[in-house]
């Protein structure tokens, strides 16, 4: 067993930078910026991206979270974002996670493993080993409309337990999860990160007593992590 470890937190959907700000005060360790999807909250433009990614600071992680399959195009968006992560929130057609990391040296990618079934399991170990780390979320890409996150809603976290026994990578927790909720996710997943949105807003906006209460919540329910220590100590 590893050592005793609050799980790492990314508020996600982050619109300007005083949220930003916001979020960072109480705690969070990463903020996700989200580019163009087909469906889902938080949509904010590239401009706008970048002008929040240049006042978050070094040990916060930006994530750009993108819906694009292309690896050319998606250099270019990170290129014009500079954020210092990636996630992607859809699966690669054209090009390789290998190209992503060659061509954008000292990024992190994450890849958006959606837990629909079983099937999740095997998708999520086939890619462990080209990414840096997997983010387990509850939207839909087979969908006419794909969805690709910001779903709100909670999967089979017994799937999410599978995925990160049989994966050497850090695992994000995401869909669902609110102050109510997260200590029972945490006993049930031991993930290394927890990722959330709409649960800590009011009327669309960050609301400091909402991200006040997850936050305690996190820390009241710690749990021994069963990561090698590099995980344990961040990564």
């Amino acid at each position: 067993m590893g050592p005793t470890h609050a799980p790492r937190v990314k508020i996600c959907c982050i619109g300007t930078a005083e949220e930003a700000a916001l979020a960072i005060t109480c705690g969070a360790s990463a903020l996700g910026l989200v580019s163009a999807m087909p469906s889902g909250p938080g949509v904010i433009g590239e401009d706008r991206i970048a002008e929040i990614a240049a006042t978050i600071p070094p040990p916060i992680g930006s994530f750009l979270l993108t819906s694009e399959q292309n690896v050319e195009v998606i250099i270019r968006q990170q290129r014009r974002c500079r954020t210092n992560c990636i996630q992607l929130c859809d699966c690669l057609t054209a090009g390789s996670h290998r190209d992503l990391r060659t061509a954008l040296p000292g990024i992190s990618i994450v890849q958006v493993v959606h837990v629909t079934g079983h099937e999740s399991v095997d998708e999520a170990v086939a890619l462990a080993d080209s990414v840096d780390a997997i983010l387990l979320d509850s939207g839909n890409p087979a969908l006419a409309v794909k969805e690709l996150g910001g779903t709100g809603r909670r999967h089979d976290w017994s799937l999410s337990l599978r995925i990160r026994e049989q994966v050497d990578v850090p695992i994000f927790l995401a869909g669902g999860l609110n102050a109510d909720n997260v200590g029972e996710a945490i006993q049930a997943v031991a993930p290394f990160g927890l990722d959330l949105c709409s649960s800590v807003r009011t009327a669309g906006n960050l609301d400091r007593n909402k991200l006040i209460r997850f936050f305690e919540a996190v820390h009241g329910a710690e749990t021994r992590l069963p990561y090698p220590s590099r995980y344990a100590s961040g990564r």
